[in-house]
């Protein structure tokens, strides 16, 4: 996941491997899953007018609680894919930066996948100082080239104080930290349009059957029950992931993302048959799947909140950070609202994605950048501003801006070093994250024809086989 491009997304490369890593977590992985989804039991939440949610953003009030050396007269960039709502956001977090250091920061959009465009960027002998890396094996591509940089001190000080274990070793390669996760996503969420709901007499499913009972009435009341932002393969991966974490199971999930089992498994064609469920269905998908795959990421959230009584569609499978792209007329809480992605297998799904900080030049200021990045200084300043979800584990629960987003980032932190990482991002990247090729292609071509589980499994295996080299 991409967080925006994620959630929050190609090689995992901890300080451990992750069948290491993710065996350990294993025993405690149904009881975090069980507690995270309690947690996110959010249907009665609403905004917080009292002055308890957070504030408008302003960085007058910020925290100081790390050290920053003076930079006058030094020049940086940041290369990431952000674009609208999230990169201004994030700009505002720099210009503390710069109000604090005296640095001048300048943000630089990027393309996906931004592996690439860091790759052309050096070859010109022009890299950005730091870039926000959407995958845990983008990281390990960029030290393999030569061109990330290891974290200094101060900044894997703060890392220390701030982060869990987990997040810690997703930006490690070779056991030295490369990765600041400034940003993280909780992308098993499925977001609705409160009144379609109760126009319809549904209720908030807790299980796939219940989603599709739910989906049915929808459906008969007149309103789409689903839209999917199939232009951007990402979300389809987000949806499979989702589905075969709970059915399948954390270990075979690990297994997957490391290529040590082969889509032609079983438990690969029970997820697939599962999603046909509801991508067979072409009235329950806004457009159909040629609609669906004409809609990006940022459109498929917006038209469930869009059209009064009648919207494009009723829900949408999204990450935390779809809410920047709710219309502000909509309440969050009120309005729009959001439950767990229901559980197909014994337990609800809980798959996080993130984004993180690399430095690619070398230097006072960059080092003095990836410091901030790592404080909850930073991350308290787009905290306040919504739709953004941080794993830094200092920041106050308090400046996230509504009721329904506190208990997404409470359930987040709570939940310690027993989360799954976005599977499509601990693959190679020529597998899991490049928009028209690998797995993000063939997903959007099984939407289309979601009757092929047998000949998607073979282009999914043959697609592996050749980015893993297994």
């Amino acid at each position: 996941m991409r967080m925006t491009s994620s959630t929050i997304r190609t090689r995992w490369s901890p300080k451990r491997d992750t069948a290491t890593l993710q065996h350990r977590r294993a025993a405690k992985a149904a009881a975090a899953v069980a507690a995270g989804a309690l947690a996110l039991s959010l249907s009665a939440c609403g905004s917080s007018d009292d002055g308890s949610g957070g504030s408008t953003g302003d960085t007058d009030d910020t925290a100081n609680n790390v050290t920053l050396p003076k930079l006058d007269g030094t020049s940086l960039e940041v290369a990431a894919v952000w674009s609208g709502t999230e990169q201004a956001n994030f700009k505002k977090v720099l210009q503390e930066f710069e109000k604090r250091t005296g640095a001048k920061v300048t943000f630089v959009p990027a393309q996906d996948p931004i592996i690439n465009f860091i790759g052309s960027k050096v070859a010109g002998g022009q890299p950005p100082d730091i870039a926000m890396l959407p995958q845990p094996g983008a990281i390990k591509q960029a030290v393999d080239k030569g061109w990330a940089k290891p974290l200094g001190s101060e900044a894997v000080k703060e890392l220390g104080e701030n982060y869990s274990q987990g997040w810690q070793d997703i930006g490690k390669v070779n056991g030295k930290p490369y990765g600041v996760y400034y940003k993280a996503a909780n992308k098993s969420l499925i977001w609705y349009n409160n009144q379609v709901f109760e126009n319809a007499g549904a209720s908030e499913p807790e299980t796939w059957p219940d989603l599709l009972n739910t989906a049915q009435t929808v459906s008969d009341s007149g309103v789409t029950p689903f839209s999917v932002g199939g232009a951007e393969g990402w979300t389809l991966t987000d949806w499979f992931e989702n589905v075969y974490l709970s059915q399948a199971g954390p270990e075979k999930y690990d297994q997957l993302a490391k290529h040590e089992i082969k889509w032609t498994d079983p438990s690969v064609k029970d997820a697939l048959t599962t999603l046909a469920q509801v991508w067979g269905k072409p009235n329950w998908i806004a457009g159909g799947a040629n609609g669906a795959l004409q809609t990006d990421f940022p459109a498929s959230v917006t038209q469930v909140f869009t059209g009064g009584d009648q919207p494009k569609a009723a829900m949408v499978a999204a990450g935390d950070f779809a809410q920047v792209n709710i219309p502000s007329s909509m309440k969050i809480g009120t309005d729009a609202k959001v439950f767990p992605f229901p559980a197909v297998g014994d337990t609800g799904p809980v798959v996080s994605g993130g984004d993180a900080a690399v430095i690619l030049q070398d230097s006072k200021g960059s080092q003095a950048l990836a410091t901030w990045l790592a404080s909850p200084d930073a991350a308290s300043i787009q905290a306040k501003l919504g739709g953004y979800l941080s794993p830094n584990k200092n920041v106050p629960n308090s400046d996230y801006p509504n009721a329904v987003q506190q208990k997404i980032a409470k359930a987040l932190i709570g939940s310690g070093d027993d989360f799954r990482f976005d599977m499509s991002d601990q693959a190679p990247q020529a597998f899991g994250g490049t928009p028209g090729k690998g797995e993000w292609k063939i997903l959007q071509d099984f939407l289309k024809n979601p009757k092929d589980i047998a000949g998607t499994q073979a282009k999914l295996e043959t697609e592996a086989a050749a980015a893993y080299g297994n």
